[in-house]
């Protein structure tokens, strides 16, 4: 049984250590998707088109406007997610006030000393793994080896957490990938469906199968992150976490949830001039604890023992 155990945690290890070095290959494939689709839509087919002249031309403003505008919020987004610290324990953390007891008073070094062997309470949250308390939905990531303020998931495809401080800007990458693949997608069809016609194509066969690839590639993406990002939608609407709702799943109600509007507000701020891009306002940041990911409100009259 020992054995066993050992064979099981070493392989975790491995399997973390094998995504780690997978996540940089990961952004090489994301940027060389994004490369193939810019050459296949932008200098193969609608480029050259704007200089044809009458309805051609317009149908090509038409596409590589919103084109090249949603490519610039997508990859703003995407490196936006990468180079941002999904949101880390600070040194010597503390909760501001002892929640078992429900009293004002911050906790001092003998009470924290005991947390770490009082298996009852549940209130206070410890990570033997950092040797350190954990903030309100705060969760161990295996693959980063530290504790990350309210996470969601560990993304291959970012190199990075998902959490408190890079969510918004994981949801918004979600949402301009999903538009600028369906919109790429909608704008190669005819090119596509050209393929299995009985008329002569225009092109080399290297340009050919560039824009057969990219049609392939951004329809198998729009319809991926369609699903992902409904998901996720669901989740805010319901103010928790990919990890959160797995816990919780047997349970019926939960305590940060405060309602649609608020719920939307902890991921993306009050201000509505900042919601789709990927930052925020320094007002929003003031008064808002929760996009800082250490304080959460909640409803006075729910009853948890979880933070």
């Amino acid at each position: 049984m020992h054995r066993s155990r050992a064979v099981m945690a070493w392989n975790v290890f491995k399997f973390c250590t094998a995504l780690r070095g997978l996540g940089s290959i990961m952004i090489l494939l994301v940027l060389g998707v994004v490369g193939v689709t810019y050459y296949a839509v932008v200098l193969n087919n609608y480029g050259p088109a704007l200089y044809d002249g009458g309805i051609d031309s317009l149908v090509s403003l038409a596409v590589l406007i919103p084109f090249h505008s949603l490519l610039v919020m997508l990859l703003w987004s995407y490196f936006s997610v990468v180079l941002t610290d999904p949101g880390s324990v600070p040194p010597n953390w503390r909760p501001a006030i002892d929640e078992e007891r429900g009293e004002a008073d911050p906790l001092n070094g003998s009470e924290f000393s005991g947390v770490q062997s009082d298996q009852s309470n549940q209130r206070i949250r410890y990570c033997r793994k950092c040797n350190q308390l954990k903030p309100p939905r705060c969760h161990h990531c295996s693959v980063c080896g530290r504790c990350v303020l309210k996470m969601d998931h560990h993304c291959v495809w970012v190199v990075n957490c998902v959490g408190a401080l890079n969510y918004k800007y994981f949801l918004l990458f979600l949402f301009y990938t999903f538009l600028e693949t369906s919109l790429v997608t909608l704008s190669l069809s005819p090119h596509f469906i050209a393929f299995f016609s009985d008329g002569e194509i225009p092109g080399t066969p290297g340009t050919l199968a560039t824009t057969f690839l990219a049609f392939v590639l951004n329809l198998a993406f729009a319809l991926s992150v369609l699903g992902f990002l409904i998901m996720h939608i669901s989740l805010v609407s319901a103010n928790t976490t990919t990890i959160e709702a797995y816990e919780k799943k047997t349970t019926p109600k939960w305590r940060y949830d405060l309602g649609r509007k608020k719920n939307f507000e902890q991921v993306f701020g009050a201000d509505k001039r900042y919601w789709f891009i990927p930052t925020y306002s320094d007002d929003d940041l003031r008064r808002m604890p929760a996009l800082q990911g250490l304080e959460y409100p909640s409803k006075p009259d729910f009853d948890s023992q979880e933070f």
